[in-house]
């Protein structure tokens, strides 16, 4: 199967290109398993551990465990998705967190296992991820469906935020959370087996085996990836601050339950009608165009909380947020450009782990100044700290733009994109 035309349509290639092609709806398809695989994993482990310790503080322990590990996944792993063939990697991937919760499942599994067996999904996980989205600029090539393709797969996530922890909480009312994590070993397995037979073989992208995989300092070694990283990595972590802080908002607020699930919906819904939006409505150059505006806005509305807004205006501030993430398919465009084929994998993978550790660190720091200056003060203050970080990125940017738009622009007169 030949990659799709790079050359840039007058018009959005629309969404409807992309699940197109057959590979690609493997790859969604196994997406869409992979997140169910771990969100009720996540749900199960949370109440089971809960149900054998009584401890809030272990059972909150089995989210924590979720975000760190990914540093070390993302250092220590990230050579592996050039290294070997993707398709091997994504399926050992697989089977690995399949096998991994098949033994959560059993019987007499002790917590200090559980907890274990969690952080090794988390270390997993960013090799995963890296992996499949190095293997979509295979698939759909390095251009716009590559964009449209990533915009997909984002949507899947953050709707799985809406829905997934919800459908899990349902599950466990019909099963316990034993047989919960038997289902999720399935659909590890039914995505591997989908990666397996939905694609097809590449080879490794660093050939000579005879050297050593060159490791995160080729990489991180260019001025133009570090910043794209950084302008991926600094709006999450502040944007988390909310979630963070949802409960105890919720209970200032007097809204309850109901309002707390309002306040932990609001930003997704915001983050994929942005990204739905800019998918299939701006052209590429569109895109590019406003994503260092849309960048520099997105953290903005956290500065209403300091006017001690009521849970309507809140949910609208955070709706707002959320559609200002229409810049992140610009950033993709912008990325792919940036990486050489044969770095690709890593950077996906140190880009994922690195998005994963913020938004765990980001949260962590939240608690502590809602502890020191109280839950709106914190938010806001995250909204004019983290709105003068992106607007410092932005700048830099601009001032490096000059020499990487020749570049950019050489290139594709020469490769004819």
């Amino acid at each position: 199967m030949s990659a799709p035309s790079q050359a840039a349509p007058a018009r959005p290639a629309g969404y409807g290109r992309v699940l197109a092609v057959p590979e690609f709806r493997a790859v969604f398809a196994a997406h869409v398993l992979s997140m169910l695989g771990v969100i009720v994993s996540e749900v199960a482990l949370s109440v089971l551990v809960y149900d054998r310790t009584r401890s809030p503080l272990l059972s909150a322990l089995t989210f924590a465990v979720g975000f760190l590990p990914y540093a070390v996944g993302g250092t220590l792993l990230a050579p592996v998705a050039d290294r070997f063939p993707a398709r091997r990697v994504l399926v050992t991937c697989d089977l690995v967190c399949a096998g991994c919760v098949a033994v959560m499942a059993a019987p007499g599994t002790g917590i200090g296992a559980l907890l274990a067996l969690r952080c090794c999904l988390a270390v997993v996980s960013p090799v995963f991820a890296g992996t499949r989205m190095a293997t979509l600029a295979d698939v759909l090539g390095a251009g716009e469906l590559f964009v449209l393709g990533r915009s997909l797969l984002r949507i899947v996530a953050q709707s799985a935020l809406l829905v997934g922890y919800g459908l899990g909480g349902l599950l466990l009312t019909v099963v316990a959370p034993r047989p919960a994590l038997v289902i999720t070993v399935g659909t590890f397995l039914a995505s591997a087996a989908l990666l397996r037979l939905g694609t097809r073989h590449r080879p490794a992208r660093t050939r000579d085996r005879t050297q050593p995989p060159p490791g995160l300092r080729s990489l991180l070694a260019r001025p133009r990836v570090r910043l794209l990283l950084l302008l991926f990595w600094v709006p999450p972590a502040f944007s988390v601050v909310p979630e963070a802080l949802a409960a105890p908002y919720a209970d200032a607020l007097g809204s309850g339950s109901a309002g707390l699930g309002l306040l932990m919906c609001a930003l997704p819904v915001g983050t994929v009608a942005g990204e739905l939006f800019a998918g299939a409505r701006l052209r590429p150059t569109a895109r590019e165009r406003v994503a260092l505006p849309l960048l520099c806005l997105s953290l903005l509305p956290y500065l209403g909380y300091a006017l001690r807004p009521g849970l309507a205006v809140s949910l609208l501030l955070l709706l707002l947020s959320g559609a200002a993430s229409a810049y992140t398919p610009g950033l993709d465009q912008w990325f792919v450009r940036a990486v050489p084929a044969e770095l690709r994998g890593r950077a996906m993978t140190v880009l994922s782990a690195g998005l994963m550790t913020v938004q765990g660190v980001g949260m962590a720091l939240a608690g502590v100044a809602a502890q020191a200056v109280g839950v709106r003060a914190a938010v806001a203050g995250a909204g004019a700290l983290g709105t003068l970080c992106c607007a410092g990125l932005a700048l830099a940017v601009l001032r490096e733009r000059p020499a990487t738009e020749t570049r950019d622009r050489a290139d594709r007169h020469m490769t004819g994109r």
